[in-house]
C-alpha cells in the first residue's frame, strides 16, 4: 500500500500565505461519453493522486487544509473536493484515496439522495449517493459538505429557495451525519454577495466557488478543476499557476 504522510513544522510566526490550492474532482469512473469533462477513470485518479505524493504534497479535506493553515502549517497539504456527491465515490474514488493515504471533501446534496444529475442537460445520467453512502463515506473519515439542496442556482434563487439550500441542506446532513457541517460548495461555481451572506448566516465556516471574482474571503475560496487529461506536466502547470494567478485569501493565513 503507497502512502503519503505530512511532517509539519509549526511556525513561531504566522504569516499570511499563498491562497489555498483546492482541486475539484466530481465523478470517477467511464470517462467515454462526458461532454462536461465531469468524469475522471479511477486509474487517472491514482496516478494524479500518486503525483501529489511523489512531491511530498498530501490530498485532504478542505477543513484540514484551513485548520492546518490557521496554525501557520500544511504548506505541503492540498485540498480534494469532489462536488455532487456521486454514487461511484464510495466504489471508485474512496478506495484510491485510502491506497495513497489521502482524504477528501465530499460535497452532497441531501434534497437529491439516491436521484441522478438531472441538472445536466447533456451526457448520461449518473446515481447519486443514498443516506447511506454517504455516512459511509463519512465513517471513512471523508468530510460531508453541503452543495445545496437541489443543485439550485443561488444567483437566481428566492430568498426562501434560498434558505432552504443553505440552511435548509446544512439541518438535513447534520441530522444524517450526526456531526457538524461546515463546508458550503456553490453549485455550477455561481457566486454573488447575496449568496456568499446567505452561505455565512447559514453558520458554515467556509464556501467553495471556482472564480470568485472580485469576492474574497474564507466563504469564497477559489478551486482548480482536474479532469481526464490532467498529466503530470498539466498538473504541475495548475498547481503552480494557481498561486500565481490567485491573490491571498482574505481572512486565512
Amino acid at each position: 500500500m503507497s502512502s503519503c504522510v505530512e511532517t509539519a513544522t509549526p511556525s513561531r510566526q504566522a504569516r499570511p500565505g499563498p491562497v489555498p490550492w483546492i482541486a475539484i474532482y466530481h465523478s470517477v469512473g467511464d470517462s467515454s461519453d462526458d461532454p462536461y469533462r465531469i468524469t475522471v477513470t479511477r486509474d487517472r485518479l491514482e496516478r494524479q493522486l500518486r503525483w501529489l505524493c511523489r512531491r511530498g504534497l498530501r490530498g485532504v479535506s478542505v477543513a484540514e487544509l484551513l485548520a492546518a493553515r490557521a496554525r501557520g502549517e500544511g504548506r505541503n497539504l492540498v485540498g480534494l473536493t469532489f462536488d455532487d456527491g456521486y454514487a461511484d465515490f464510495v466504489t471508485d474514488a474512496l478506495p484510491a484515496l485510502a491506497r495513497w493515504g489521502c482524504t477528501a471533501t465530499l460535497f452532497v446534496l441531501p434534497g437529491r439522495l439516491g436521484g441522478d444529475n438531472a441538472w445536466d442537460a447533456l451526457g448520461p445520467r449518473k446515481p447519486l449517493l443514498t443516506a447511506d453512502g454517504i455516512r459511509r463515506a463519512a465513517e471513512a473519515g471523508v468530510e460531508i459538505g453541503s452543495h445545496g439542496l437541489t443543485h439550485a442556482d443561488l444567483t437566481q434563487a428566492d430568498d426562501a429557495v434560498l434558505k432552504d439550500e443553505t440552511a435548509g441542506s446544512r439541518a438535513l446532513l447534520e441530522e444524517l451525519t450526526g456531526a457538524p457541517v461546515t463546508g458550503f460548495c456553490y453549485p455550477y461555481g455561481t457566486v454573488d454577495r447575496r449568496a456568499v451572506d446567505a452561505v455565512r448566516a447559514a453558520g458554515y465556516g467556509y464556501a467553495c466557488a471556482i472564480d470568485p471574482g472580485e469576492l474574497s474571503g474564507p466563504h469564497v475560496l477559489p478551486r482548480v478543476h482536474i479532469g481526464q487529461n490532467d498529466h503530470a506536466v498539466r498538473l504541475f502547470l495548475k498547481y503552480r499557476l494557481h498561486r500565481l494567478r490567485r491573490r491571498p485569501v482574505a481572512g486565512l493565513r
